[in-house]
């Protein structure tokens, strides 16, 4: 955001050199180029401190496809692409061999977690790695973190029957208004208006990050080979959201309030045994600080 302003710097310096006195050509020459220069230097600043944001994708899709054993991540958009070539696609085998992580690392709004995937090579290095879900913080979330990995092992080992409806749908073609729901949610579903109010410069601030980095991005496109195996049925009894089911932050939290939608959402999961050795080890965990991150 600073190196958006200070792109107004190169203009305004154009126009205070030449309303004022006339100079000789080669002083005016240099200060146009230094002018050019500063404009030039904040636009690069600000692509490089917002690679990825903006002139990106919108939202970066993950889908979980049972069939095919297989998840699917948009990474990052291609443009340049050939017919039916969609953005830039990683693929990740759902099996034994996957290597998926809970993550810890510092951040300016303290530990963050995340469930990871690693991709190695023969030697055991490190080639890419990616999260999967939202982040989670501060560390009395990890059970959470937890909760919503069981959540993806339940879908992709047995299926959607059984389990709750998640706690958010986001639209994916996201409204000013919806930026800044998006931004005072982020701070708590359930905070307290005071904690709202204190944080409130912050979350114009987010809102103001996020319509910019939309109106500069677009909605992400699959490649068509994905697209063809990924058709749902139109009578699918689990095709979600549908008829009844809020979309976005303002019409989930007043669902919620009027308690026609899951606050929180569970469901038992039959012959589970790990959930106190998860938890039992997440605290071990949580509790080495010579842990690494990872």
């Amino acid at each position: 955001m600073f190196a958006f302003l200070c792109i107004g710097v190169g203009p305004y310096v154009y126009y205070v050199v030449h309303s004022g006195p006339a100079a000789p050509d080669f002083w005016m020459a240099i200060f146009d180029f230094m002018a050019l220069a500063i404009t030039a230097g904040c636009a690069l600043g600000a692509l490089v401190a917002g690679r990825g944001l903006l002139f990106a994708v919108s939202h970066r899709p993950i889908r979980f496809h049972r069939g095919e054993r297989t998840l699917y991540a948009i990474r990052k958009r291609r443009f340049f692409a050939n017919p039916g070539e969609g953005d830039v696609v990683w693929e990740v085998p759902w099996s034994n061999d996957s290597i998926f992580c809970l993550h810890r690392e510092m951040s300016t709004f303290g530990e963050l977690f995340h469930i990871r995937h690693y991709t190695v090579d023969d030697h055991g290095k490190v080639t890419r790695v990616f999260s999967i879900g939202r982040e989670w913080t501060p560390a009395a979330e990890v059970e959470l973190a937890l909760a919503q990995w069981n959540y993806w092992c339940k879908f992709m080992n047995d299926g959607p029957n059984g389990l709750p409806k998640p706690m958010l749908f986001h639209t994916e073609n996201e409204t000013p208004r919806e930026s800044f729901l998006f931004s005072l949610y982020g701070v708590g579903m359930d905070a307290p208006a005071i904690w709202r109010i204190v944080m409130m410069p912050l979350i114009l601030l987010f809102t103001l990050m996020r319509i910019l980095a939309n109106a500069t991005s677009r909605n992400p496109v699959w490649p068509e080979s994905i697209q063809r195996i990924s058709q749902v049925a139109a009578d699918d009894p689990y095709a979600q959201p549908r008829a009844g089911t809020p979309v976005g932050w303002g019409e989930t939290v007043l669902a919620r309030r009027r308690g026609v939608y899951p606050i929180n959402p569970k469901a038992p999961v039959e012959g589970w045994k790990g959930d106190d050795d998860a938890t039992r080890h997440a605290a071990l965990w949580l509790d080495n600080p010579a842990t690494p991150a990872g």
